[in-house]
């Protein structure tokens, strides 16, 4: 199943996929709902980011190569940060090249998104209950400001810089999911979710222990090798197997 959150007529709904149509639905996507008869086309509608998070939970150097290309060791632990939720755009939305930064990058990734509160998950919990699905992220970052800072929070919070989309698959297997990144049409990342460092569940059950999860969190699992600079112009394009094509513009604000 695949979940679309989109706009038709002024209105804001949830809707399920089948074909060329959304089916809106009755109720909560993170409870028990009813899927309406007639659908739309989705031709018809504005597809807006699928979920709206409390807040986004990413984590960094999650894939070997990654970690390689960056120079960095292997962690240990999960290294996590977090990213704003005004900084996020939806599907064929705009990502603004800040002008504090000089280099501005690519990172297409895995998110997966909460489906009910989580806390605290003690070892014999099941982390695949507390997800409702996943979905095609660009965990966008400003590299000079990164690398100036030492830290993350400024280089990963720029409105805009967390792109998520088109929508929240709900049947897959997370384990073995091809990921590709294009930039203005070349392959630029080629990676495979079973190259993560730590997995989904060990993940989720991490964060748990933390920071309490609310429905519509999105935690990010890394990136693969394969970074790289956008400049104003560029398309960028993230593909996951299984869930679609998250296609996004860079641009500069004139003033």
């Amino acid at each position: 199943m695949k979940i679309y959150r989109f706009e038709f007529k002024n209105e804001v709904l949830s809707g399920i996929l089948k074909e060329e149509n959304l089916f809106p639905v009755r109720g909560s996507v993170y409870e028990e709902f009813e899927v309406e008869k007639e659908g739309i086309p989705i031709s018809r509608v504005t597809l807006l980011p699928p979920c709206e998070p409390s807040k986004i939970v990413a984590v960094g150097l999650n894939y070997r190569d990654h970690a390689l290309e960056r120079g960095k060791n292997l962690p240990g632990e999960p290294l996590i940060f977090l990213k704003p939720p005004s900084a996020i755009v939806g599907p064929d939305d705009i990502i603004i090249f800040p002008k504090m930064a000089k280099r501005v990058d690519y990172e297409g990734e895995l998110a997966l998104v909460i489906k009910k509160k989580a806390s605290l998950l003690d070892d014999g919990a099941d982390p695949e209950e507390y997800i409702l699905g996943y979905t095609c992220f660009n965990d966008v970052t400003a590299r000079d400001l990164q690398e100036k800072d030492g830290q993350f929070t400024r280089a990963k919070s720029f409105d805009t810089f967390a792109a998520v989309g088109p929508c929240i698959a709900t049947d897959i297997d997370p384990s073995q999911l091809r990921l590709k990144t294009f930039l203005n049409g070349k392959l630029k990342q080629s990676g495979s979710t079973r190259n993560l460092i730590f997995s989904i569940p060990f993940l989720v059950k991490f964060i748990s222990r933390i920071m309490t999860l609310m429905p519509g969190d999105l935690i990010t699992t890394g990136t693969p090798a394969g970074i790289g600079p956008m400049s104003p112009g560029d398309r960028v394009d993230v593909q996951i197997e299984g869930i679609g094509i998250l296609s996004n513009t860079v641009m500069k604000i004139k003033h």
